[in-house]
């Protein structure tokens, strides 16, 4: 089976290039550059594959608030042109998306079928990007997922690792929740939904995400401990902390239907830890 990943250098797309071997071909910026639908469109139509992963996001949650145009081309747009051309040649679509289509409210997980409500730019064009896909009536999968890490790429891992090289505490929002999700995770989830839909099952829209559900500043915590930092966490809210963009306060993502459809578990997040602090030579 042959699957094209459109991405290439992003966390997840690195991962399905790691662990997808010689069934994945990469296609990067220059033959599939995001904000420009035409060249996506073109570059599809030219694919020899049996399905598509799309790991390319503008990912910038608070640059997107005064990039909304780039952004909706990027996440909404292209992902159009992309999703019409693979229709066309009967090619199913996994398309990677987020928690922040949902607005965050009350403390349960959030379910595929949930009401969406974004907060902000990035969450909405990523929605639109969710809906073009779906309206284009072709077999697809949405994965949702939340709090991306790797040793790729930007991230708040590696966030913590350097800010402990110049700072005597950290301060981390301890009332927004979810679950960190390993980019290799990801990707192997990826790769599971892509051969069962050639192998003929429907698709849908699907979560998952790390286990078990903490803050953020459970999780800087575990990072603290775990690469042997001796720095201390302080606990603050989020209006201590505020960004140009809202975040979704509670990200918990109810992630059944993916192990009931396709055997995929939740990862446990801190065994992905430990294998990104190593790779890292933390």
């Amino acid at each position: 089976m042959k699957i094209a990943v459109f991405g290439k250098t992003g966390q997840v797309a690195t991962e399905l290039g790691r662990r997808g071997g010689d069934a994945v071909e990469l296609i990067g910026r220059d033959r599939a550059d995001f904000s420009n639908p035409d060249m996506v469109r073109a570059a599809t139509r030219a694919l020899d594959a049996d399905a598509i992963i799309n790991a390319v996001a503008y990912t910038a949650v608070d640059k997107a608030e005064s990039e909304p145009a780039l952004a909706m081309t990027v996440n909404a747009t292209s992902v159009a042109a992309l999703a019409e051309a693979a229709a066309e040649k009967g090619v199913p679509v996994v398309q990677i998306s987020t928690d922040y289509v949902f607005p965050g409210t009350g403390d349960a997980p959030w379910k595929p079928d949930d009401p969406t409500g974004p907060l902000g730019v990035y969450g909405a064009t990523k929605l639109a990007g969710e809906q073009e896909l779906i309206a284009t009536g072709g077999t697809h999968a949405v994965l949702r997922t939340s709090w991306v890490f790797s040793a790729h790429g930007g991230n708040f891992v590696k966030t913590i690792l350097r800010l402990s090289k110049s700072l005597d505490t950290l301060r981390i929002v301890a009332d927004q929740v979810g679950g960190p999700t390993p980019a290799a995770d990801i990707a192997d989830a990826c790769l599971e939904i892509a051969r069962h839909l050639v192998d003929g099952a429907p698709g849908g829209t699907y979560h998952f995400s790390g286990t078990d559900d903490v803050s953020w500043a459970t999780f800087a915590e575990e990072i603290v401990r775990m690469a042997n930092l001796g720095l201390p966490v302080t606990r603050i809210s989020t209006a201590e902390f505020p960004t140009p963009a809202k975040r979704p306060m509670n990200s918990r993502l109810d992630c059944t239907s993916l192990e009931t459809d396709f055997g995929v578990r939740r990862p446990e997040w801190r065994e992905g830890l430990a294998k990104v602090l190593k790779e890292l030579s933390v």
